[in-house]
C-alpha cells in the first residue's frame, strides 16, 4: 500500500492550519509531491495550482452581503478536499501503474523509426537469431544522426 505518500499529503493537510500559512508555498510543495505519486499530467496537480484568494471588489461584496463569515477558509478547505480525494485513491486503489519502461521504449522507438525499420527492429528482438545484436545494430545504424539524438533525447527527458 501508498504508506509513506499517504503520511506525505496527510502532513500536507495539517500545514494548512499553520499559523503563518504561505499558500503559494504550500502549492509548490503539494505540487512537487503529487507530481511525484501521480504523475506531472494529474488533474489535482492543476487543481492545486489554481489554488487562488479573490480579492475582486465584486467577490467581497457579495461575501459582505451575504453575511458570509464562515470559520474555514473556503481555499484552505478546497485544498483539504483535493488532498482528501488523493488520499482515498491511494487508499482504495494503489499507487498509479505507470507504463513499464520497456513499453515506454518501444513506443518510442515506434514514433521515430519508420515503419519498416520500427517493424524489423521488433521481429528481430523476439527472434532467436544467435547474431541479434549485430543485427540490431545494423538497422540502429541505418538511422541518421538526428533520430538517434532525438530518441536518446526522449528517453532522458520523458
Amino acid at each position: 500500500m501508498a504508506d509513506t505518500e499517504i503520511a506525505l499529503l496527510q502532513e500536507q493537510i495539517k500545514r494548512l492550519k499553520e499559523k503563518k500559512f504561505d499558500l503559494d508555498a504550500w502549492k509548490n510543495h503539494t505540487v512537487i509531491f503529487l507530481e511525484r505519486i501521480f504523475g506531472k499530467d494529474n488533474s489535482k496537480i492543476n487543481m492545486i495550482k489554481d489554488l487562488a484568494y479573490d480579492y475582486s471588489s465584486w467577490n467581497l461584496r457579495d461575501t459582505a452581503a451575504a453575511g458570509k463569515t464562515s470559520d474555514k477558509d473556503p481555499v484552505l478547505l478546497q485544498a483539504e478536499e483535493i488532498l482528501l480525494a488523493a488520499i482515498t485513491e491511494l487508499k482504495t486503489l494503489g499507487l498509479p501503474q505507470g507504463k513499464k519502461e520497456n513499453e515506454k521504449i518501444w513506443d518510442l522507438l515506434n514514433d521515430e523509426l519508420t515503419g519498416k525499420a520500427f517493424r524489423e527492429l521488433e521481429t528481430l528482438v523476439k527472434s532467436e537469431v544467435k547474431d541479434k545484436t549485430e543485427q540490431i545494430n545494423k538497422i540502429l545504424e541505418g538511422l541518421d544522426k538526428k533520430q538517434l539524438i532525438l530518441v536518446i533525447q526522449k528517453l532522458l527527458t520523458d
